[in-house]
């Protein structure tokens, strides 16, 4: 009997992430210690999906399955079985022949094979493991309703080719919707990049809903992953919950709901002096805006006096843009101190340039042991020169807020490779350089020694654009200054700077500017 589609209950995304190796050993140890068989968790995924399809497109009366050759695979065939039940029309098409499957797979095809209904499923074989020079590509014989991606899961770790290429590329040519289960294909779970060969090809289906199954994967929530695996919802399977206490996750999902109550409230006699005095050092010529962006965010999260230390000539027209700014011009390290005195946070970096200048006013920063946080041209001189980088390990507080360039220039590899993998490149920089580190991109990641990593979610394409990683310093040391200890001011600063842009994306993403979040940061942060 097959089940309503009411009975489907959306349950709540977990917060702890996991790498394949922890998935695949809790699906050993759920059968070896529950006595679940493999055919039972099958027929569990392949029931979740099919009654997460009918809830999510109840409308939906053509359905295509792409079974893959292994146990994900398997779970398409549950899933093609209890749709033909349901009445719904089915064309499968498979990896290679299903004849030669083995195990839970081979059970599931043969139980599709026994349903009454199988005789109304319209199988297509697809085969071929290389690309072959004129070939035609894979075009689905009818308009589907709907299209379920149980290609691969995590039991591959090479770039699809062949016919799993062509069907890969016929899903994401459809204008039909896509329901992938456990990970799209082609998806690499642990490292949220797509499998590519030696050329950097690859291909991995662009899902609009992903059903997440017992332990949540880090890769869905990260780099391309976030693209690929459109919404998530998750299902445990019943697996029993002492059985999934056996494993820590290696990442933690961050929201903004997360961050509510990190802040206390303020006392009716509070004055500004209680909520921290920020310093920002930066703006060299040609850059006062960098500096001021970080200035004006600091405020605006709830510093209580925020200073920019800048290029003289800028000194005026930052004070008429943002009067609340205290400016003072700087030209040299004498200068600076008075104001390195009066400050519990400095932020170096936005607009600082490369020069003579800013690698002055920097070794002064550094000589103080203040409370820090580096970005920009700060991290590109800590790349350069290891002295700078063991001053910085005197701070008594740190945290870096590296882009990928400036991670990869700090590592000494390509942007690509750590884009390859954001996990691997922020574990290693805290480990070889200590501090906090705040890596950006989709779905940022926050590290320190002895703490989980963070994914820190919120943001949008629209805050792509010049100016908003100085927003996020200012955002970091407002909160650094208001008492947060440092890793938590960095995921929190990144949620709460996602929150603001995605708000202020509201009225278009397109033209989005930095400047544009002021105003949505001061109506999140009170929410803190």
């Amino acid at each position: 009997m097959i089940d309503s589609p009411s009975s489907y209950r959306p349950g709540s995304l977990p917060s702890a992430l996991y790498r394949v190796s922890d998935s695949r050993a809790l699906d050993r140890l759920a059968i070896e210690k529950a006595s679940i068989e493999a055919i039972d968790l099958m027929e569990r995924a392949g029931r979740q999906a099919f009654l997460l399809l009918r809830e999510r497109w109840p409308q939906a009366r053509r359905v295509a399955v792409f079974a893959g050759p292994g146990n994900n695979g398997g779970d398409g065939f549950v899933i093609a079985r209890l749709a033909a039940e349901a009445g719904l029309a089915l064309r499968l098409y498979t990896l290679g022949a299903p004849e030669a499957l083995t195990g839970s797979a081979a059970i599931a095809w043969e139980r599709l094979k026994a349903s009454p209904s199988s005789p109304q499923i319209r199988v297509h074989a697809l085969s071929g493991d290389a690309e072959r020079e004129g070939e035609e590509p894979l075009i689905l014989a009818d308009d589907a309703d709907l299209i379920v991606d149980t290609l691969f899961g995590t039991g591959i770790a090479r770039p699809l080719k062949g016919a799993a290429a062509r069907a890969v590329r016929a899903i994401n040519d459809s204008k039909a919707p896509a329901l992938s289960v456990d990970i799209p294909s082609g998806l690499d779970a642990d490292r949220g990049r797509i499998l590519r060969g030696e050329q950097g090809r690859g291909e991995a289906v662009k899902a609009t809903l992903t059903l997440s199954l017992i332990l949540a994967k880090q890769g869905l929530f990260t780099s391309e992953g976030r693209d690929l695996s459109g919404e998530i919802v998750h299902r445990y399977l019943d697996i029993p919950a002492d059985l999934r206490a056996s494993f820590a996750p290696s990442a933690r999902r961050h929201r903004f709901e997360d961050c509510v109550g990190a802040l206390p409230p303020r006392a009716l006699h509070a004055h500004k002096g209680n909520f921290g005095h920020v310093l920002i050092v930066g703006g060299d010529v040609g850059m006062a805006g960098a500096a001021l962006m970080a200035g004006a965010a600091a405020l605006r999260s709830g510093a209580g006096l925020v200073s920019i230390a800048t290029r003289s000539e800028h000194s005026p027209a930052l004070v008429a843009s943002f009067p609340e700014l205290m400016v003072k011009g700087v030209e040299s390290p004498a200068d600076l101190q008075p104001l390195i005195e009066r400050a519990q946070v400095i932020a170096v970096g936005p607009g600082l340039g490369v020069g003579d200048w800013g690698r002055c006013l920097l070794e002064r920063v550094l000589a103080s042991h203040r409370s820090l946080v580096s970005d920009a041209d700060a991290l590109n001189f800590l790349s350069q020169d290891k002295s700078l980088d063991q001053s910085v390990r005197k701070s008594q507080t740190v945290v870096h807020t590296p882009h990928p360039g400036e991670a990869a220039r700090l590592l000494g590899v390509s942007t690509a490779a750590v884009e390859d993998d954001r996990f691997a490149a922020v574990r290693r920089l805290v480990r070889e350089r200590g501090g906090v580190w705040l890596l950006k991109g989709a779905g940022t990641l926050v590290a320190a020694e002895g703490e989980t990593i963070r994914i820190c979610e919120g943001g949008n394409p629209g805050m792509a654009v010049a100016g908003m990683g100085d927003v996020l310093t200012g955002v970091v040391a407002a909160l650094l200054a208001q008492g947060l200890r440092p890793f938590d001011a960095a995921s929190t600063a990144a949620c709460l700077h996602g929150a603001a842009g995605d708000r202020a994306a509201l009225e278009g993403r397109r033209g989005l500017v930095a400047g544009d979040l002021l105003q949505p940061l001061r109506q999140l942060v009170d929410e803190l």
